[in-house]
């Protein structure tokens, strides 16, 4: 209940500040309850909740991605936490496979830098605005995204098999 509860207030609470159209859909009931966000408005709902006081999200202690290939889209979810006020919300948005795009909250939550490089790394989503954006666990030449569901590994790099 409390779950419920609190998704309410963080919806509730961006509605009035952006309107109803920047929230795609929502899901308050099971584990893990989540806002889906519009894209483009990603970056000015997080900046709000952190500065907000009822809110107050000051800790990123998850940034993963997700390959729908179904969907033609890459999910981006964030776990968002406030330590002080003891509370989470989950955001998520969905970008356009081909061109996987979203704004860097880097500038709001420093451990985004990392989990940003992998996200990048692994599945080519581009983090508009991330300091240093490149690769973070496959060397700067690998070609393709591995998490990417449609992705085939090479049979060598650099001469080496790599595939059995």
């Amino acid at each position: 209940m409390l779950k419920i509860r609190l998704m309410l207030k963080f919806k509730e609470k961006i509605v009035a500040q952006f309107g109803e159209a920047v929230i795609i859909s929502s899901n308050e009931e099971g584990l893990y309850p989540f806002l889906e966000i519009e894209s483009q408005n990603l970056l000015s709902v997080c900046d709000f909740l952190t500065k907000d006081p009822d809110c107050y999200l000051d800790y990123l202690s998850c940034l993963t991605g997700v390959d729908l290939i179904e969907e033609n889209k890459i999910e981006v979810i964030y776990d968002l936490v406030s330590i002080p006020l003891e509370q989470k919300l989950t955001l998520k948005v969905k970008l356009d496979r081909e061109r996987a795009l979203v704004e860097s909250v880097s500038s709001i939550w420093r451990s985004a830098d990392w989990h940003e490089r992998e996200v990048y790394d692994l599945l080519g989503v581009d983090f508009n605005g991330h300091p240093d954006l490149r690769r973070i666990l496959m060397p700067t030449n690998w070609e393709g995204y591995p998490l990417r569901k449609d992705y085939v590994e090479a049979e060598k790099y650099h001469g080496v098999k790599i595939k059995y």
